[in-house]
């Protein structure tokens, strides 16, 4: 069997092990530049144990942000970006960048600039029309996504994730409904996929051989009329036999339809509805119940999708999606993939591979209670962490600070 904790390759670079810190938009960069408070965020992952983590969300383009506060790649944001890889580095672990654009999940109001889309939309986010790039302008975002890569690779990252999924833009062209062209990126899953193969095979040609180059690729949107699995394998095989990827991640879901599917647990509807800004709360009030919809958590809870994947593809598979314990992590092993990618347990508990490291039957404590999702708006963390929220902690009962207290 292969072993979770020995070295591996992902394309052109060696990883200390097969544990991905996968891509949780961080919330701490309030001038869309790299701050200490984020350096020691993917410092404390590093030090934890994984083989890799992985920065977001890196925008292509300042239009590209789901708001103004995130980093967009330019040369601006190069020397703060190279600190974070090189204290990274440090702890022995690799960085990875997820570069992409929002396209309907930008947030224009915040960006000051139009979000994107493949075809007419109304922005819930924006309050406004998006805006339908042609294609010229589809041109320009391959391009930029090529240059995010150059530029990730000046800063020392060791690979690049392409976001594919969840609606951001190069998913919400690969979707049925959300894209409605007639032209040459639009109709037939060909078309709708020639954006999402642009991309890949510009980033791989700007820096492959060099950088490791995986994508983020939704297995399904979870919407009627969204992108299915055989739809999406079908693009999946394309994107392997164009060879310019060096592994896929699979997720599910939609940020801006159903992000729920992705997360599973817990839907922490009257939580996120305090922290949004006035008319947008009360949107959320009244159709909160559709948009965050309650999915039951178990451990690996997209394998079965992913299997699917697994049988028809030979590239390397990254499975995400419930991986909290090591008999998870040996399993997916077992059935394949090559790579497992962490999230929210890692919220809870940076050190938590080094803790099933010294103690195998070491289970995680995050309850998937899915609150550190409305956190991202004020820095993403896990909120019974008490060393980052000791406000919590002291309204919390006795029982409960002592059994959330941080291992």
């Amino acid at each position: 069997m292969t072993e979770v904790f020995a070295p591996a390759a992902l394309g052109p670079i060696t990883l200390r092990n097969r544990v991905i810190k996968a891509a949780t938009f961080e919330g701490r960069t309030p001038d869309a530049l790299v701050t200490d408070d984020l350096i020691a965020f993917h410092r404390e992952t590093a030090a934890g144990g994984v083989g890799m983590t992985t920065v977001a969300y890196c925008a292509v383009a300042p239009g590209g942000r789901t708001d103004r506060h995130q980093i967009w790649m330019r040369q601006e944001a190069l020397p703060g970006l190279r600190k974070l890889t090189d204290a990274v580095h440090a702890e022995g672990a690799a960085a990875c960048a997820q570069i992409g654009h929002a396209g309907p999940v930008a947030n224009a109001a915040s960006n000051r600039l139009p979000a994107l889309a493949p075809s007419r939309m109304f922005s819930p986010l924006g309050m406004r029309p998006m805006k339908v790039p042609g294609e010229s302008e589809i041109r320009g975002l391959v391009a930029a996504h090529a240059d995010a890569a150059k530029l990730a690779e000046q800063a020392g990252f060791d690979a690049v994730e392409i976001h594919f999924g969840h609606n951001y833009l190069a998913s919400s062209f690969l979707s049925p409904l959300l894209n409605r062209r007639t032209d040459r990126y639009g109709g037939s899953a060909a078309n709708r996929a020639r954006f999402v193969r642009e991309i890949a095979r510009a980033v791989g040609e700007a820096v492959g051989g060099r950088l490791a180059v995986t994508a983020k690729l939704n297995m399904e949107d979870g919407v009627r009329g969204g992108l299915t699995v055989p739809e999406s394998l079908q693009v999946a095989a394309w994107l392997e036999a164009d060879g310019a990827l060096d592994a896929l991640e699979l997720t599910a879901g939609s940020s801006l339809l159903n992000p729920m599917l992705l997360f599973h647990g817990d839907a922490p509807r009257r939580e996120f509805a305090k922290v949004l800004p006035g008319p947008a709360r009360w949107g959320f009030r009244l159709v909160g119940r559709g948009f965050l919809r309650e999915y039951p958590y178990h451990e690996a809870y997209l394998l079965e999708r992913a299997r699917q994947f697994r049988r028809e593809l030979s590239m390397p598979l990254i499975l995400l999606g419930g991986i909290t314990n090591l008999d998870t992590m040996r399993q997916a092993m077992a059935e394949g993939f090559e790579f497992v990618a962490m999230a929210r347990a890692l919220l809870r508990e940076p050190n938590l591979l080094r803790r099933i490291q010294s103690d195998e039957a070491t289970r995680s404590a995050c309850t998937h209670c899915n609150l550190c999702m409305p956190s991202i708006y004020t820095g993403t963390k896990c909120v019974f962490r008490l060393d980052q929220r000791p406000e919590v902690a002291a309204a919390l009962p006795d029982p409960v600070r002592t059994a959330a207290k941080p291992h």
